[in-house]
């Protein structure tokens, strides 16, 4: 087994920035992507899963969701795999911590801002030529003037990122570098020596782990590589039927190619519509188009 966890588990990320004890490191990366304004000095861990107003209501469970001093609140995802609607999945989740700041009685609407931080381990902006590291997304008007500054989402579209060790510059290179590598890595990196990230490395150790922890890791990590596997077998098996199918097309293009060859050359030869049509299973309309 690797000598540090995987955060891309359920298990990892959480051990990660998901405990009380860890809050520093959860901030510590929050704030490399964060504007000056919203930096966190202290946040408190809120209850992941949220009910609806009524019970028939959808819940919504989070990886993460954290609130700062000053009332902002942040959802943190990890997200493993590319899913149909995952846009319209963030935009639902951010509506319960704006729904939980209504108050009864006066109230004047005032709301704290609200992050969504998407960790992607997939690209969904592939129709690009050039997918972007981080997008971040807020609301703007026709003008490309912001119109709600206190709804942000940030995407960390993960594959992108490709830095290697002697390339990382900032505090965000070296977060990134972290949750990208951390399975693969035996020791911390020499540019990595900064207290919070010597926390973070210690906190990753499958060997400093309850044994009760590390049997819940193990079968998460056993999860983890079964999802992979489905994934990939899903890949290969769309790309096995694509190529039947492509065989199939091919042959059968081939086949009516051929039909049309012959009936030209009975054409030719003098034959009649009616026993080239017998011939060739063309429809005699078809063989009065042929030259």
């Amino acid at each position: 087994m690797a000598k540090y966890i995987n955060p891309y588990t359920d298990f990892g990320f959480k051990k990660l920035f998901g405990e009380e004890a860890n809050k520093d490191l959860l901030i510590d990366f929050l704030n490399t992507l964060l504007p000056k304004k919203h930096q966190i000095k202290t946040l408190s861990f809120k209850n992941p899963e949220l009910l609806g107003a009524a019970e028939c209501d959808r819940r919504a469970v989070f990886d993460v969701y954290c609130k700062a001093k000053n009332g902002e609140q942040f959802i943190v995802e990890m997200q493993k795999g590319e899913q149909a609607y995952f846009k319209d999945r963030s935009v639902y989740y951010t509506t319960h911590p704006i729904r939980s700041q209504g108050q009864k009685g006066k109230w004047n609407f005032e709301l704290k801002a609200v992050y969504f931080i998407g960790i992607l381990d997939f690209v969904y902006d592939n129709h690009g030529a050039s997918p972007i590291l981080i997008r971040e997304v807020s609301h703007k008007d026709q003008l490309g003037e912001e119109f709600y500054e206190k709804l942000q989402m940030i995407y960390i579209q993960m594959p992108v990122f490709d830095k290697k060790e002697s390339e990382l510059q900032t505090r965000q290179d070296k977060w990134l570098y972290f949750l990208k590598n951390l399975p693969s890595l035996e020791q911390i990196p020499a540019i990595m020596k900064e207290k919070v990230f010597q926390k973070a490395f210690h906190t990753a150790e499958v060997i400093s782990m309850t044994e009760q922890d590390r049997l819940y890791y193990e079968q998460n990590l056993l999860d983890y590589w079964t999802y992979l596997a489905t994934i990939e077998t899903a890949e290969n098996k769309g790309i096995e039927i694509g190529i039947e199918k492509g065989i199939v097309q091919g042959r059968a293009e081939g086949e009516a190619q051929k039909a049309i060859d012959i009936a030209r050359a009975m054409k030719k030869d003098g034959v009649d519509t009616k026993g080239i049509a017998k011939f060739t299973g063309l429809s005699p309309e078809e063989i009065k188009r042929l030259e």
